[in-house]
């Protein structure tokens, strides 16, 4: 199967990359991070999942080796097809899905289009196991009940939950406790 693929980036979509390599431009549905990461006119490198199906023949590619697994695994969740998985890893960054499973936090998987809190439910009781987390494992610091009220109101202001994120993780340890003021500080980061 496909592995990688490298190549120019000759096109984009809205969740995909066309690359050029050996003559020929591959479609590759790619999560929002990684498009946003690859270069026009450039040499990009994706890890890649070949998916066949009896009518159709889908690559999917990542930037990192870990998205890559995570994306295989969610595809092991019964009613978890590729492009929900996708979805998954375009809305949520790898720490939060971690956090999420780790704490049985549902609703920051209910934030994916297209999950409901049962599909979210079974989600992180399958993942449980798959994931190989360890029981001494903590979660992702910085996504409280806190921090979970401060991504809402980023997310209502207009960024995307990714961005939302990155600005949470950016913000120092010693930050206000309360929401107001993390939001301020998380505004900080986009200016």
């Amino acid at each position: 199967m496909i592995a990688s693929i490298q190549g120019q980036l000759l096109s984009t979509g809205r969740d995909y990359a066309v690359i050029a390599a050996g003559g020929l431009g591959y479609k590759v549905f790619v999560p929002h991070p990684t498009l946003e990461r690859l270069e026009p006119n450039a040499e990009n490198f994706l890890h890649t999942v070949l998916i066949v199906r009896e009518d159709s023949m889908t690559l999917f590619g990542f930037a990192t080796t870990s998205e890559r697994e995570v994306f295989e695994i969610l595809l092991t969740v019964n009613g978890v097809g590729p492009k929900l998985a996708l979805a998954i890893l375009s809305t949520l960054s790898l720490d939060s899905i971690k956090n999420a499973v780790i704490a049985g936090r549902d609703e920051i998987l209910t934030r994916v289009p297209g999950i409901g809190k049962k599909t979210a439910q079974k989600i992180l009781i399958e993942l449980k196991d798959k994931l190989k987390l360890s029981l001494d494992t903590a979660p992702v610091a910085g996504f409280d009940d806190i921090n979970t009220d401060v991504l809402d109101a980023l997310v209502a202001l207009g960024y995307s939950i990714v961005e939302a994120q990155t600005a949470i993780q950016s913000l120092p340890s010693n930050a206000p406790p309360n929401v107001e003021d993390r939001v301020r500080l998380a505004l900080q980061y986009f200016a």
